[in-house]
């Protein structure tokens, strides 16, 4: 009875915050405060040995692997704003089409020294850790033997504007672990590309704890670089992609391939 009490509680307040979680969505407001984090700094070259090896990913590996809807939306919806772009801008994200994952969704400031700070948390994120996150350092997450791991991936998602894919658990004390899936997808801001980072957290099944306890640490299991459409480079030595496939919006969805073409 406790369990389902709590579930339907949470429910409710996840319909009632979405509509907050939209506005800030629509107009970002200032950054909150976090503890000092200073990771290694890595350079370019560092991305490709760093993701695709931890859990059961081979060295090298790299795939589209995401298991979870949220996480396809998010990714499909990311992809098709960016185009031939590296990254789509912060600008460029429109609550509306993303309504059914908002609960879901946050948006990292990029500062290592404050941790990342969530500047936008979604409901079910706030749930997993009972309190409101926005303004919290995202490393501290995390246990602390996996921070500076993480630390180090949100820096190479955003050198390399390349997404990543994690696995994760998460356990409330006396309480049994949940697995999650975390998408990190890199966004420009106002033309920086060090600015601002997308993302999603979603548990594989809604736990009966959800709203209830708070979780002690996300448990990093897994990571992987997302693959992404070839680069190319232009006659100036611009970087840029190869043709977008077809993509066409029909209300707050996006079509993509030859149906985007038909009616």
């Amino acid at each position: 009875m406790r369990c389902v009490f709590g579930n339907r509680i949470m429910r409710q307040a996840i319909r009632q915050r979405n509509l907050s979680l939209s506005l800030l969505l629509t107009a970002e407001a200032g950054g909150g405060v976090g503890m000092a984090h200073a990771p290694q700094p890595l350079g370019r070259a560092h991305m490709r040995s760093l993701v695709p090896f931890r859990g059961k990913s081979r060295p090298g590996a790299m795939g589209n692997e995401m298991k979870l809807a949220v996480s396809r939306e998010l990714h499909a919806y990311w992809d098709a704003l960016r185009g031939a772009r590296l990254a789509p801008e912060r600008n460029d994200v429109e609550p509306g089409a993303i309504r059914g994952i908002l609960a879901d969704t946050f948006i990292l400031e990029f500062d290592a020294a404050k941790g990342f700070p969530l500047r936008i948390a979604g409901s079910r994120t706030n749930a997993l850790f009972l309190r409101e996150m926005r303004g919290r350092p995202f490393v501290d997450c995390w246990r602390a033997e996996d921070r500076a791991e993480i630390a180090a991936l949100l820096i190479g998602v955003a050198d390399e504007a390349q997404p990543a894919l994690l696995g994760a658990k998460a356990r409330p004390r006396d309480w049994a672990a949940a697995e999650l899936e975390v998408l990190l997808l890199p966004l420009r801001y106002n033309g920086a590309t060090h600015a601002r980072l997308l993302g999603c957290i979603a548990p594989h099944a809604l736990p009966a704890w959800l709203g209830l306890a708070p979780v002690l640490g996300l448990e990093l299991v897994s990571m992987r670089a997302l693959e992404r459409r070839p680069r190319f480079e232009a006659a100036d030595g611009r970087d840029i992609f190869g043709a977008a496939p077809a993509i066409s919006r029909r209300g707050h969805l996006f079509v993509h391939g030859d149906a985007a073409s038909t009616r």
